[in-house]
Order: structure tokens, then sequence, then C-alpha cells
């Protein structure tokens, strides 16, 4: 049976040095897929260079990955959701291996493999973790490729502006494993070159602890600015 393309959501804050080569990624290697960019506020031109690259647009009531994530979900179509962040690039192979899930009847909830724009040792290590599902190695970064019924039985994304990704796969893992694509996607490092690769690899391992021990990621997020907040271009990442 033929699997239309997903609806991929995109979640911005002032990502204009970024989203537009992550949508013309996706206008060359998937055209048919329903493309929708939700902004948490942006003051430079995400908004306007989504709106001209011609993709769906919207302005999240309010800021936050997880508000953002949401609505995308509630404006979507397409039975299956792909959310992805604004610098993470998916190619050929990648997409193939999402349509051949997409087709399985078995298919609930998935991530990719990634790879980082970085050449750093640190992040090789950590990017081959990735090949293995647990808590600590499935992030938003690697994409979230999910059955829309399934995401809807799940509740959905919390309104957090942190840990939204890691709680939505641990309430999924309570039904079942989530699903580790044999294909990877390429994301932004920027974060680490921003804050150092060691120094922000233990931060990240420090948040996740306390997130898990039960602490309210909206308290943490301010220890996880958006990236515009570190010196470097924008963006929530």
């Amino acid at each position: 049976m033929a699997i239309s393309a997903p609806s991929v959501i995109i979640p911005t804050l002032n990502e204009a040095a970024h989203l537009p080569a992550t949508l013309r990624r996706l206008a060359q290697v998937w055209p048919a897929a329903e493309v929708i960019v939700v902004d948490g506020g942006s003051t430079d031109q995400t908004l306007a260079l989504a709106i001209g690259a011609g993709v769906r647009t919207w302005i999240a009531p309010q800021r936050g990955r997880g508000v953002q994530l949401h609505a995308g979900s509630r404006l979507a179509t397409r039975p299956w959701l792909l959310f992805l962040h604004a610098d993470t690039l998916i190619d050929a192979p990648a997409r193939e291996v999402a349509q051949a899930y997409c087709a399985s009847e078995r298919g609930r909830v998935a991530s990719f493999r990634v790879k980082f724009d970085d050449p750093h040792w640190l992040l090789k290590r950590s990017a081959w973790f990735t090949r293995f599902d647990s808590v600590f190695t499935r992030f938003g970064d690697q994409g979230i490729l999910i059955r829309a019924s399934y995401y809807r039985k799940l509740g959905g994304f919390e309104p957090w502006p942190l840990f939204e990704d890691v709680d939505l796969l641990q309430r999924a893992r309570q039904h079942r494993p989530v699903d580790v694509l044999p294909a990877s996607v390429t994301t932004s490092a920027r974060r680490f070159r921003a804050r150092g690769h060691l120094k922000q690899q233990l931060r990240n391992g420090a948040l996740l602890l306390r997130f898990l021990a039960g602490a309210d990621p909206r308290r943490l997020a301010p220890a996880y600015p958006p990236v515009g907040q570190l010196g470097g271009p924008g963006g929530q990442s």
C-alpha cells in the first residue's frame, strides 16, 4: 500500500542562518512532504524565509519547543509526522529508510542515527551511540518519526521548553522500544562550538540527569538557552 510522505514539523526561533538549508534539502529529497514551520517569535528573517520558501508557516501562541511542536501536529494532515529541528538535514538514503518504515504495519515511532557537522572526536563518539535506543541516546535533533494516531494516543508533547522530546519517547517506551532507523541525519554542532565540546557535553548530561530525577524542565531551561543567547547564530537546538 502506498504511503504518503509525512508532515514535517519544524520549530523555529531566530533560525534565519540555518532554516533555508533545511528547507532546500527537504524540497530536493522529499518534495511530497507537507512542511510546517512553527515559529516562536523570531526577530530575524526566519518567518520571511519560511514564507518565501512556500511552506506552511504558523506563529505559536507562546515560545517553547514543546508548544511549537504540538501546535504543528495539530496543523498536520498526513498520517505520519516527522518532527525535525531547523538545523538538521535529511538526505535521500534517510528518506528512503523513513518511507519504508512508514509503509510498515508495525511502525509506530522511530528516529534516525545522527552525524554532527563537526569532526571533533567527542561528537563522533556520541554519534556512534545513537545506533542504540535509550533515554541517553535519543533526542529531537535526530528527528522523531511517529504515526499521527500514535502521537495522539501518547498525548503529544508537553508544553515544555526543554526535554519535551525525552518525555515523549519515554512515554512511547512504556508500550514498545523506539525504533532506530538505519540511516543518519546531519545536525549542527553549533552549541558545542559556542560553549566548548566537553563543557557542553557535561552540561547536557547533568541537565538530563536532573530531569530524570524529577526536576521541572521549565526550571532547567535557563541553563540551556537558545543558541542565539550564546553569541552565535540564533536558534533553539
